[in-house]
């Protein structure tokens, strides 16, 4: 069998997208004429029709679906590349990020600070999962933050890079943590907590942990924002739990005293792009520097 024409399979799939010769004309200004016979070398080429018609529309044959389907994605990534190739070098010069607004601050400032060694203006968005990923899907950013990867089936064609996780720990004013730490985690029981809101994935986790270690802390408050949970905790209102990564942080900026840690309660952090490889410099500086702390990239996954 000869190579695929790759400029053949464009027509069939446009067609087999769009259920019409006629229409696929319209939009790449070609007689239908030039499309058809393309589609015709296309066929005579594989040895078998890839369509069927049904009434005024072409629709593909079994053989067809799966034609379209490989085309869909070589043509994927052939605007991938495109996008990649054509970008100029001033379009470096910033760089997008969409952190979701579940994730610890001082996390993330402690993984964007190796992107300042950078010459480029860097651009933080902050917002639920799901609308910055819209932006994603249009340019709007180059990377996406988050606490969760890409969910199977999501409308955005984009992907998962696990860059660094860590147990969690608890963390609490220095009175509190003192009274706390004498016989963790039982010490929790009835005492005053402060938990993350619904919409964090970890929230889940340290619930079942509770349950498992038959302790249930006084829930005073839920926060979505982590900075504003600390400060919160800084004032001595409750314990609180935050990645064990975070701790010389915590200490430093809001003199918080580790309680405890949680081994068995993991939290994941995720770098979302839109394409299947790296490229934008701020993020492979990103990823270098957390690997070279011995944290990060272990894992990819695709939506």
């Amino acid at each position: 069998m000869t190579p695929v024409n790759y400029n053949q399979l464009y027509y069939f799939y446009l067609v087999a997208e769009h259920g019409s010769i006629a229409r696929v004309s319209e939009l790449l200004h070609i007689t239908p004429q030039t499309i058809s016979g393309q589609i015709s070398a296309f066929e005579h080429g594989i040895g078998t029709a890839l369509f069927s018609r049904q009434g005024k529309r072409l629709i593909p044959t079994e053989l067809g679906v799966v034609v379209q389907r490989y085309a869909a994605d070589i043509f994927q990534l052939g605007d991938e590349l495109k996008a990649v190739l054509t970008r100029q070098h001033s379009s470096w010069q910033n760089f997008s990020v969409g952190i979701t607004d579940v994730l610890p601050k001082a996390f993330v400032y402690e993984m964007l600070r190796p992107v300042l060694q950078l010459p480029i203006k860097l651009i933080c968005r902050e917002g639920e999962q799901a609308g910055l990923l819209s932006e994603l899907a249009i340019n709007k950013l180059d990377m996406v933050l988050s606490d969760q990867p890409i969910q199977p089936g999501s409308h955005v064609k984009a992907y998962s890079h696990l860059v660094t996780e860590s147990p969690m720990a608890v963390y609490a004013c220095e009175a509190l943590a003192e009274q706390l730490s004498a016989d963790f985690p039982r010490s929790l029981h009835d005492q005053p907590f402060l938990l993350q809101g619904k919409k964090s994935i970890i929230r889940q986790q340290l619930m079942g942990w509770f349950n498992e270690v038959e302790v249930q802390p006084d829930v005073v408050a839920e926060f979505d924002d982590s900075a504003l949970m600390q400060a919160f905790a800084q004032q001595g209102l409750g314990a609180f739990a935050a990645p064990l990564l975070l701790e010389t942080q915590l200490l430093n900026n809001y003199r918080l005293l580790k309680v405890g840690v949680i081994h068995r309660v993991t939290e994941r952090f995720y770098a979302i792009s839109p394409e299947r490889k790296l490229t934008h410099p701020a993020v492979l500086q990103l990823v270098k520097a957390l690997q070279q702390d011995g944290r990060a990239d272990v894992e990819k996954t695709k939506s």
